[in-house]
């Protein structure tokens, strides 16, 4: 499986909830899940050995794993819904 790559200031949301998450701080901790919603919208704040990168969302910023978070722009595919409603569709 090759690795997710994402640059600073990227918008990602959580797609897959971590069994915990670790707080991005120089002592972390770790927290429930809870702290973080499945779906959550944040922005890449830096990156860390391991794959791991700082995600700063409403709660803080904590170190998350690529595989558990994706890029906004994957969310829907990027569906233009104004091109397609002003297409005209043949009526049935």
């Amino acid at each position: 499986m090759m690795d997710k790559q994402f640059t600073i200031g990227e918008k990602v949301r959580i797609a897959i909830l971590p069994p915990y998450v670790k707080t991005a701080e120089s002592m972390p901790m770790l927290r429930p899940p809870h702290v973080i919603k499945l779906g959550e919208e944040g922005t890449i704040a830096g990156c860390r050995p391991g794959n791991y990168w700082e995600v700063r969302f409403q709660k803080g910023v904590f170190l998350m794993d690529s595989q558990y978070i994706e890029p906004l722009e994957s969310v829907g595919q990027n569906v233009d819904l104004e091109a397609i409603a002003s297409q005209d569709l043949p009526v049935q």
